[in-house]
């Protein structure tokens, strides 16, 4: 079985990943999200979900049995043990989950967006790393528009991620998320013809 080549989406918060990755599914590229998977083992009933109740307590339970996402980032970010802990559950059933979805797909190349690529030791699931790129200042202006977060725990997030400088010495392939949305639609054009091109694969569509 020929698997498909496999490029690692990843960037910093709010960097522009998940406007990256939709422009790739529209155009007919599988994307397997992390995140997505991580909201599904979290979803009432899942052993996931459970484990995490056993680690750090129901009080992390909301009154419809859901997890509160908002008590459990503050007790993870302002603990690095929390945060290993977390970890610890959850990565690797979403490695699992990846690896499965990967091996069932059929086509030239897919996406695999993980935005803690580096940090969560994932870089061996993919043959090629894509980085979304922005200045920091707008990274933090997007974060506080977006999520409403203030400055310390914008801070608090930003420290557990690799830095900017990290993320981009491990880069094979940049889009640089500063401008229009034009812009960036032509750059995962671009980016999309040169995998197809090394998949021997012709897109009518182009």
């Amino acid at each position: 079985m020929v698997l498909p080549l496999k490029i690692g989406l990843t960037g910093g918060i709010a960097s522009g990943k998940t406007t990256v990755s939709k422009h790739f599914a529209k155009i007919g590229v599988p994307v397997i999200d992390a995140d997505v998977i991580a909201h599904a083992l979290v979803e009432p009933g899942q052993p996931a979900l459970e484990h995490i109740i056993q680690t750090f307590g129901s009080e992390i339970i909301n009154s419809r049995g859901q997890l509160n996402r908002a008590k459990l980032r503050k007790k993870i970010y302002a603990n690095p043990f929390e945060r290993q802990r977390l970890e610890a559950i959850l990565h690797p059933r979403i490695k699992k989950n990846m690896q499965e979805q990967i091996a069932s797909l059929h086509d030239a190349y897919c996406l695999l967006s993980i935005p803690l690529l580096i940090e969560t030791g994932m870089l061996e699931l993919v043959d090629r790393v894509l980085v979304v790129d922005c200045p920091p200042p707008l990274q933090e202006q997007r974060i506080k528009t977006r999520d409403g977060l203030n400055s310390k725990e914008i801070e608090q997030i930003i420290k557990v991620q690799a830095t900017r400088e990290t993320r981009l010495a491990i880069a094979n392939d940049v889009i640089d998320n500063d401008s229009s949305l034009e812009n960036l639609q032509k750059q995962v054009l671009a980016l999309h013809q040169r995998y197809c091109k090394w998949c021997n694969v012709c897109n009518s569509a182009l």
